[in-house]
This record gives structure tokens, C-alpha cells and sequence, in this order.
């Protein structure tokens, strides 16, 4: 360091000497380099200082190479071009870029592409620039889920899609306090698990299943599709109802009650959450109680297929006195606000 100050003084006072002077230090310093060079190795050793300073000189004396003893001149222009790249990387280094996407956003394209199969990049940007969120169409494309998002929809876009216009029956065994049978025949629909009819019966037929059809679903109301199991009392009477109506049939098909599952799932919640707590002492009783259970069921109770709504929909209400009213004589109950 002291020699490269040394030399730094040495510059700044050069310009202030005699010609005579500067010309017999140049011998002076020529005789000693090459008197040196006779004792040295062939390859002396540099340090970066020495590099900096013989690059320096090149730059400003382009002419100086033709006095270099110590190095050959091709290796100042190889220090030079080195430098040079050095240069350049460091002044194109990376200041930052672009600002990183936040999580919440690749999240919400991610999920936005899994849930909406048929759109594209342009689509999800188009409805994130809808809501306020401003990021490139490539950055979309980048954090989509494309790995198995597949062209289609999936099987419970498309039964929701069908369900407005699918209905179901089946028939609820019930016996009574003197083991007499009676029948229940429960009808709902699909689209938000509507129970529709819950009649009773001692016998029943097929003319009087058709008659249960008809009251269930006026002509502006029916299904396009009604989902039945293959029990012996749906006879002609029922078929031809169900053709006149517009309605197609479908059975399932023999021992798969899995097929009608929405229905078999409806009997189930009857008797777990009713039936299996009660006494039926006769048809006007049962008829009481399906009565009760039917408005328990459509009006309040919460269906997780509904994300936790009522199929008529329940509002929700936060203002008033919370009260707690007995259904079923306190098997269930309902809480209002008041």
C-alpha cells in the first residue's frame, strides 16, 4: 500500500519536473528492471494493485504497452477485457426485480383454475383486474394449476347442473303401537333436498301413488326425471301418470339402493331424528308427526350439501333476544332471535 501511494505522488508531481530529469529516471529505472529481471523467476508474481495500475496506464498511454518488460502486452489486454466484464456484470447486477407475488394471490389463481376447469389464463386475469388485483397475464399463467386440472367438469358441477330438474320416491315402513304397517311414500327433490310430500297410507296402490304424483308436482313444477326403486306397487297407473305428466321414469336397477341415494338418505334422517323416538299409534298420528318434521326439515334444519343452510333458506338474523322453541315436544328445537 505505501508503494502504491508512493507511486501515486510520484504522478502528481511528474508534470512539474525538468524533461532532463524524467528521461535519465526512465534509464535509471530500465537499467535496474533489467538488471532485476537476470535474478528473478521468468514468471514474476502480481497483485491486483499491480494489474489495476498496469490497466490504468493502458487506458490513458495506450502507447505504454512498447515499454513492458515484466508482462507481455497481450496480457494487459487480457487484464483489460477481464476487467471490462467485471465491469459490466456489476453494473447489470440485480437491483431487486420485480416485486414477488404475494401468497394470497398465487392462492387465489390456484384456486380460481381448480375451480373454473374451462378457464384460461385471459379469463382468471380478466376477473382478477374485476376485483381489484393488477398482475400480468403471464404471472396468471405461471401460478395456475395446470397439473391435473383436466378440460372437464367434474361429476358434482355436472349432478349439480341436473339436479334442479331430478326428483325421487321411496316408500318408509312405519309400524304402529299394535303392529299394524303403515307406509310413508317420501318425495323431494334434488335441487336443495326439498322434501316435497310425506303421505300416508294402509295400502298402497298404484292409482293411488299416481294421485300422490299429481298433488306433488303441479304442471308448471314437474321434474324431468323421477328416480324410483323397483317395488311391485308402482304398476301402470304410475307409468302412465308419470308419461302424461312429461316425466320420464327411471328404476334403478334390482338390490342397489345406492342408486337412490338422495331418498334413502331422507329416510334415514326420518327415522334417526324422529321415527325412532316415537310411538306411532295410528295413521293420524304419523301423519302429525311427518307434518311437524317436514317443516322442521325444510324450514330450519342446516344441510352440509347446502353449506350448512335450510333448503328453504334460512336467513340469517344477529339483532333481537335469542329464544329456544320445543319441536317434536322437544326432540328438536329452533332458535330465533326474537
Amino acid at each position: 500500500m505505501i508503494a502504491f501511494l508512493s507511486l501515486f505522488t510520484h504522478i502528481l508531481v511528474s508534470p512539474f519536473r525538468s524533461r532532463e530529469s524524467l528521461e535519465a529516471e526512465i534509464v535509471l529505472l530500465r537499467h535496474q528492471l533489467n538488471v532485476l529481471r537476470r535474478k528473478l523467476p521468468s514468471k514474476p508474481r502480481l497483485s491486483i494493485a499491480d494489474r489495476l495500475i498496469f490497466v490504468w496506464l493502458y487506458r490513458l498511454f495506450p502507447s505504454a504497452l512498447n515499454v513492458i518488460n515484466v508482462i507481455q502486452p497481450e496480457t494487459v489486454l487480457r487484464w483489460h477485457r477481464q476487467g471490462f466484464r467485471w465491469y459490466w456484470r456489476w453494473k447489470s447486477r440485480s437491483r431487486g426485480g420485480r416485486p414477488k407475488i404475494p401468497v394470497e394471490i398465487r392462492r387465489l389463481i390456484r384456486e380460481m383454475s381448480l375451480a373454473n376447469r374451462l378457464w384460461g389464463a385471459p379469463r382468471i386475469h380478466g376477473e382478477l383486474l374485476k376485483i381489484g388485483i393488477e398482475v400480468a397475464q403471464s404471472t396468471v399463467a405461471k401460478y395456475m394449476a395446470e397439473g391435473g386440472r383436466g378440460r372437464s367438469q367434474t361429476w358434482k358441477t355436472f349432478l349439480h347442473n341436473h339436479a334442479s330438474g331430478i326428483a325421487a320416491m321411496d316408500f318408509l315402513v312405519v309400524p304402529t303401537v299394535g303392529f299394524k304397517l303403515l307406509f310413508v311414500l317420501v318425495i323431494l327433490r334434488h335441487q336443495r333436498r326439498r322434501l316435497i310430500s310425506l303421505t300416508v297410507t294402509s295400502n298402497p296402490t298404484a292409482e293411488w301413488i299416481a294421485r300422490q304424483i299429481t298433488e306433488a308436482f303441479p304442471w308448471d313444477q314437474a321434474p324431468d326425471y323421477l328416480i324410483r326403486d323397483r317395488d311391485g306397487c308402482y304398476g301402470h297407473a304410475v307409468t302412465r301418470r308419470l308419461a302424461a305428466m312429461g316425466i320420464r321414469d327411471h328404476p334403478t336397477a334390482a338390490r342397489s339402493p345406492w342408486q337412490n341415494g338422495h331418498a334413502e338418505r331422507l329416510i334415514g334422517s326420518i327415522r334417526r331424528e324422529c321415527l325412532d323416538h316415537i310411538v306411532v299409534f295410528g295413521e293420524a298420528h304419523l301423519r302429525r308427526i311427518l307434518a311437524a318434521y317436514a317443516i322442521y326439515y325444510n324450514d330450519l334444519r342446516t344441510h352440509l350439501s347446502l353449506d350448512k343452510d335450510s333448503p328453504s333458506h334460512r336467513p340469517v338474523r344477529q339483532l333481537g333476544q335469542l329464544a329456544a322453541q320445543p319441536i317434536l315436544g322437544g326432540l328438536h328445537h329452533e332458535y330465533c332471535r326474537m
